[in-house]
């Protein structure tokens, strides 16, 4: 579903009915209603309506958008259930519907935390982490430490993590201390699992031969314009590695604060104590 389009159509279609009364009523006498008179129904929604959606358009095209996180794919930094913030301008101006670009204030840097559109298929928005920019070369390999331009990101290990991945499946993994560009954060890897599933890597994604998978793992550079994306829970993410780089016309914005987790509430509620996650910025989970 395109809300953007729904809410630029409701926009447009309430904004008209507004303005079409009130230059009937100015400039059209006939059409004049007596003094105190009632007015139409559809008038009297568009009036309410309008001003109202307008600036919910604004405020979510142009500043900040509301996403929840629908997978585990960025575990441990976002959960399943996580109510986000992405700010909309920090890459740049882009018109709302079409998201073309115009006007540039920044550009993504390693470490942020990303939602965009899913090249292969644009009605979906997904998020990940960005690892790689425009001209980067990315490796990754059997021992999950990944490799930027020759040199092995620092990396921390701290403690391991375990989580449910549906039923009675458990995960357990390492976390690690993984420090991008935009400051540290922890991704979480299971050793026993390989870098990269070869027979689910797509064989047509736009600069497919930019990359060389191996059993021991991959090698990718990442071609002007585009950025190569990957969850922190990366054993379990769909990212970059099996459907290739997003390209810049694809970013929506970046993600920077959890604003509400129902678990996270109710777990505090419970315990009477403070929530964990709401409230906090992803940059500090």
């Amino acid at each position: 579903m395109n809300f953007a389009l729904i809410l630029f159509t409701a926009t447009l279609v309430t904004g008209g009915v507004w303005l079409v009364d009130h230059l009937l009523q100015r400039y059209r006498p006939a059409a004049r209603r007596a003094e105190g008179a009632k007015l139409p129904l559809l008038v009297e929604y568009a009036r309410s309506f309008f001003p109202v959606i307008l600036a919910v358009f604004l405020l979510r095209s142009f500043l900040v958008e509301p996403f929840k996180i629908p997978s585990g794919s960025m575990i441990p930094t976002l959960q399943i259930g996580d109510f986000i913030l992405v700010n909309k301008y920090e890459y740049g101006i882009r018109l709302p519907v079409i998201n073309q670009k115009v006007l540039s204030l920044g550009e993504p840097q390693r470490g942020d935390v990303m939602v965009f559109r899913f090249p292969q298929d644009e009605r979906l928005d997904y998020i990940k982490r960005v690892v790689g920019v425009p001209g980067d070369t990315i490796e990754y390999r059997a021992d999950k430490r990944l490799i930027i331009n020759g040199r092995p990101v620092a990396w921390t290990p701290t403690s391991e993590y375990a989580y449910e991945a549906g039923g009675l499946n458990w995960v357990r993994g390492q976390q690690y201390r993984e420090a991008l560009d935009a400051g540290t954060h922890t991704s979480l890897v299971v050793p026993s699992m390989p870098p990269v599933i070869e027979h689910q890597v797509q064989g047509d994604f736009a600069f497919r031969d930019n990359c060389r998978y191996e059993n021991a793992g991959f090698r990718c550079t990442v071609p002007v314009g585009h950025y190569f994306m990957m969850g922190d829970n990366r054993d379990a993410s769909n990212d970059s590695r099996y459907w290739g780089f997003v390209p810049d016309r694809n970013i929506v914005g970046r993600a920077f604060f959890i604003w509400w987790n129902f678990d996270d509430f109710a777990t505090a509620l419970k315990n009477l104590g403070a929530p964990k996650r709401i409230g906090r910025l992803i940059a500090d989970v």
